[in-house]
C-alpha cells in the first residue's frame, strides 16, 4: 500500500486551521520554521509495527493482517449479581487495576445515547412515532441504558473477560442520585437544591490521580426532550464516580462549567496544582481549562476530589494566546455585563458555570470547530486537541492542533499552538474524534464521520470510520497510517491502553446507525447473519 505524506493539500474554511494560517505562515509538518511556530521539545518515538489497512466499507471489524479482538461485553449482559445489565452505545473507557494486580481490575465504559437504534432497547420506533410518545415505561428503559458501566475483568487465558457476578459490576444512569459539589451546588440557578438525579450522553472522560473516574455529558439536550425532563440545568457536568466503592454517591462538579463535555484531561502544574483540559463539542464553541485552588496531596487519597470543587475555570482566546478567567469577582467584562432589561446577566459565580457558553462568549474566547478529546503527550508535556469539524465554515474533514503553555507550565495563563495534522485526502482521514497516546508518544485517533455523511459524497473516498496511528516526531511526524475499520454505521471510540500496552480497549458504537428498516439492520455486527447489531467494548491484543 502506497501512503501519500501528510501534506495538507485539502483546507477550506475560516476556523481554526485558517487562523494557524495567518499566524504562522506555515503549517506544522511542512518542513519550514517559523519564528512564530512553538518549540516543541524533542523525542523519540518508536513506532508500532503493522501494515496499514485500506479504508473499507464492510460490515467488519477489520484490523491489520496479525492482529486480533475478542469482545468484552456489549449490551443487554449481565455484570453483577442483582441482574443489572451493560448499556447502550459504549463510548469511554478506562481501566483501573486491582494494587499489584495489572491484568486484573475493574473497567469503566461510558454509554452514550440511543438515536435511530432505540427500538432495539425499549421498542419505540422514533422514525415513525416522533419524538414525545414514548410511555413511562419506556422513558425508563432509555435512561436506564445511558450513563456508563462498571465492570470487573480479567485477562484469562490470554483473553480479557468480564465477570457477570462482581460485587463491583455497577450501573449509573439515567436515574441515578448524585451528590452536586463547588459554586453551583444549592445555588438559584440549580433550583436550590445540592442533589440530581441521572446522567446521560455520557461521552469521554478522564480518570483522576486518586483512582476515580470522571465521565462527561455532552449532548443532553438530546435525551432531555425525549424523555420529558425537568430541570434541564442538572446535566451537561463532569460526574466522578468511585469505582471501587459500590455504594459510593456519585457527584456532579460544577466548578468544571456547564456545557457539552467531551472530556478531561487531569495533569499537575509544576506548583502541584490540577489542572483540567475539557472541550465543547460543539460548532463555534470553546476549549477550556479549570486550575485547582490547591495543590494535590498524595497523602489524602480520595480527599483530593475536593480539588475539582474549587478553583477557576478559563477559556482560551487562540488569537492571542491567553487564558481567559471566566471568575466573577475578578473579571470585569462578567461584572459588566446586562440582559436586555439592564439587570446583570450574572449575578453570582454559579451563574457564570451553568451558563458558562455565555460567559466565555462574552469574555473573547475564540469559537472553535468542535473541540473533542484533549490528550497530554506523555513526554513533552504538550496539549492536543481533536477540532472533528465546522461545515458552517466549510472546514469538512477537521484537523488536530496542539498547545505548547508558555514555559511548559500547565496552569500558566499564556501559550502557543499549531495545526499538527489536518483531515481530507491528503492524510487519509476525516472528522478526528477520541485521542489516545501510548508510552512512546505516538498518538492513536479513531475518526466521526457522522452517519448522514458516511460513504457519501466528498466523504466516499474515507471508507466506515476508523482507527490511525500517528506518529508525534521524526521525519513521519503527522503522518496518518490507518489501523482499524469500524463496521457499517459505527465509530470506534474508547481508546485505552492495559498498563503494559499489549491489548488496547476500544467501543464499537452505534453499528447500524444508518438502519431505517429495523427488520433489516444496515449491520449486524458482532454476530453477523440476521443478528441486530449490538455496540459493546472489545480488546484488541497488540504485537
Amino acid at each position: 500500500m502506497t501512503l501519500t505524506r501528510s501534506q495538507f493539500l485539502e483546507y477550506l474554511g475560516k476556523g481554526i486551521g485558517a487562523l494557524a494560517l495567518a499566524k504562522s505562515g506555515s503549517l506544522f509538518g511542512s518542513g519550514k520554521r517559523t519564528h512564530n511556530k512553538p518549540s516543541i521539545p524533542s523525542v523519540k518515538n518508536s513506532f508500532p509495527k503493522f501494515k496499514p489497512i485500506s479504508a473499507s466499507d464492510q460490515d467488519s471489524l477489520i484490523l491489520p493482517e496479525g492482529y486480533r479482538y475478542s469482545t468484552i461485553a456489549l449490551f443487554g449482559d449481565r455484570i453483577n449479581p442483582q441482574g443489572d445489565t451493560f448499556g447502550f452505545n459504549s463510548d469511554f473507557n478506562c481501566y483501573l487495576p486491582f494494587n499489584g494486580k495489572k491484568n486484573s481490575g475493574l473497567l469503566w465504559n461510558n454509554h452514550e445515547t440511543l438515536g435511530v437504534l432505540e427500538y432495539y432497547v425499549n421498542g419505540y420506533d422514533s422514525q415513525k412515532q416522533g419524538p414525545n410518545l414514548r410511555t413511562d415505561k419506556q422513558i425508563e428503559q432509555y435512561l436506564y441504558a445511558l450513563g456508563g458501566s462498571v465492570l470487573r475483568v480479567s485477562k484469562e487465558n490470554g483473553e480479557w473477560k468480564m465477570s457477570p457476578d462482581s460485587k463491583y459490576g455497577r450501573r449509573i444512569n439515567g436515574l441515578t442520585e448524585f451528590r452536586l459539589t463547588g459554586p453551583g451546588a444549592g445555588s438559584p440557578a440549580l433550583g436550590n437544591t445540592n442533589r440530581a438525579f441521572g446522567t446521560f450522553a455520557n461521552c469521554a472522560g478522564g480518570t483522576t490521580f486518586w483512582n476515580t473516574i470522571l465521565s462527561c455529558e455532552e449532548n443532553v439536550e438530546w435525551v432531555i426532550e425525549p424523555c420529558k425532563l425537568p430541570n434541564e440545568t442538572h446535566y451537561g457536568w463532569v460526574i466522578e464516580v468511585d469505582p471501587f466503592d459500590p455504594k459510593s454517591t456519585p457527584v456532579k462538579h460544577t466548578a468544571l462549567g456547564r456545557f457539552s463535555h467531551e472530556n478531561a484531561a487531569l495533569v499537575l502544574s509544576p506548583e502541584g496544582k490540577l489542572v483540567v483540559y475539557m472541550g465543547d463539542d460543539a460548532r463555534d464553541q470553546f476549549v477550556y481549562k479549570y486550575i485547582s485552588k490547591n495543590s494535590y496531596d498524595p497523602s489524602l487519597g480520595a480527599g483530593n476530589s475536593s480539588l475539582l470543587e474549587e478553583g477557576i475555570l478559563y477559556a482560551a482566546n487562540f488569537e492571542k494566546g491567553i487564558w481567559i478567567s471566566l471568575d466573577l469577582e475578578t473579571n470585569e467584562v462578567l461584572r459588566n455585563s446586562k440582559l436586555e432589561n439592564g439587570k446583570a446577566r450574572f449575578t453570582s459565580q454559579a451563574d457564570v458555570l451553568v451558563y458558562c457558553r455565555d460567559a466565555a462568549k462574552i469574555c473573547g474566547a475564540t469559537p472553535m470547530d468542535r473541540p473533542e478529546d484533549i490528550e497530554i503527550h506523555p513526554i513533552d508535556g504538550t496539549v492536543f486537541i481533536a477540532m472533528t469539524n465546522n461545515d458552517s465554515h466549510g472546514n469538512l474533514f477537521g484537523q488536530i492542533v496542539r498547545i505548547q503553555e508558555k514555559s511548559g507550565n500547565h496552569a500558566g495563563l499564556e501559550f502557543d499552538f499549531e495545526v499538527f495534522a489536518a483531515g481530507g485526502r491528503g492524510s487519509g482521514f476525516a472528522a478526528p474524534d477520541n485521542l489516545a497516546f501510548d508510552k512512546q508518544g505516538n498518538l492513536w485517533m479513531v475518526t466521526d464521520v457522522s452517519q448522514k455523511n458516511l460513504n457519501r459524497s466528498v466523504y466516499k473516498k474515507f471508507g466506515n470510520n476508523g482507527m490511525f496511528v500517528i506518529p508525534t516526531t521524526g521525519p513521519e511526524s503527522g503522518k496518518a497510517f490507518q489501523f482499524a475499520s469500524a463496521p457499517i454505521g459505527a465509530e470506534l471510540t474508547g481508546l485505552w491502553f492495559t498498563p503494559d500496552e499489549k491489548e488496547l480497549f476500544v467501543s464499537v458504537q452505534h453499528p447500524g446507525e444508518t438502519t431505517k428498516d429495523y427488520q433489516n439492520p444496515t449491520s449486524h455486527w458482532p454476530h453477523g447473519g440476521n443478528s441486530i447489531p449490538k455496540s459493546g467494548v472489545i480488546a484488541i491484543y497488540l504485537k
